[in-house]
């Protein structure tokens, strides 16, 4: 731990980030319609919760006191005005088409009507990108990007608290993944018992398989690039993605 930093917010951090990760994926349907938690306006809940961990790195970054942890930090806090607004309009158009803001009703919903689930592929694919850029995964890795500030928010962690750091960022891929499976794929299909949790599965890797071959064939791009991406593509290709869904609500 840093002589400077804040020693009480430095040490508890990893473990509120890690917290925060693993209640979202106890609301999301991953064996049979539903999970063990569940109720109305979860989803909300759910992208509330995987912001938190943004925050902790952010806080993370600030209370160790070094330069490449501080710009690591605001990098951090500033790609967060960047993409949730586009990745909570991309959710949005799937909830406004089910009538519903509860995840495992939104899944069941696109079970029983599988003709849906093109129509939201625009939302879908706001959804993958705006996803990479919450995990701070290349091209959005700017907040950690080794060239320029070593580490970034966790340049002074290691060990344990440091594997804490990476844990909870990587089940924040998987369970991001896994919301992206149910809301915009229709989670099991409807499918019974095991069939169900592989076909689940199966889509959630596939989702996983897209972040990580955006990873391996883009190379990072500059701040200012990625909130004028997510400004003026990500946000207005999401709210026509809304405008269309609640259209099509209107319809069926």
């Amino acid at each position: 731990v840093p002589k400077a930093a804040d020693k009480v917010m430095f040490l508890s951090l990893p473990y509120f980030a890690l917290a925060a990760v693993a209640a979202s994926a106890m609301m999301i349907p991953v064996w049979g319609a539903l999970p063990p938690c569940s109720f109305d306006g979860d989803l909300v809940v759910v992208v509330y919760l995987l912001t938190i961990p943004t925050v902790t790195f952010f806080l993370a970054g600030w209370s160790s006191s070094s330069p490449y942890s501080v710009i690591g930090a605001v990098r951090v806090i500033t790609q967060l005005f960047a993409y949730e607004v586009p990745l909570m309009l991309a959710v949005l158009g799937p909830a406004v088409m089910a009538g519903s803001w509860n995840v495992s009703e939104i899944a069941s919903f696109f079970a029983q009507n599988k003709q849906l689930i093109p129509l939201n592929g625009i939302g879908f694919m706001v959804a993958i990108v705006a996803l990479q850029g919450k995990l701070e995964r290349v091209p959005f890795d700017i907040p950690h990007g080794e060239t320029e500030i070593v580490g970034g928010a966790f340049t002074e962690y290691s060990g344990r608290l440091f594997g804490f750091m990476r844990l909870a960022t990587d089940m924040e891929m998987v369970v991001g993944a896994a919301l992206i499976s149910a809301v915009f794929l229709g989670g099991s299909l409807g499918l019974p018992g095991a069939w169900g949790f592989v076909a689940f599965v199966a889509k959630s890797l596939f989702i996983v398989l897209l972040l990580s071959a955006m990873r391996a064939l883009m190379a990072r791009i500059r701040l200012e690039q990625m909130i004028n991406f997510c400004w003026k593509v990500l946000a207005p290709a999401a709210l026509l993605q809304l405008l269309f869904d609640i259209v099509v609500k209107g319809i069926i």
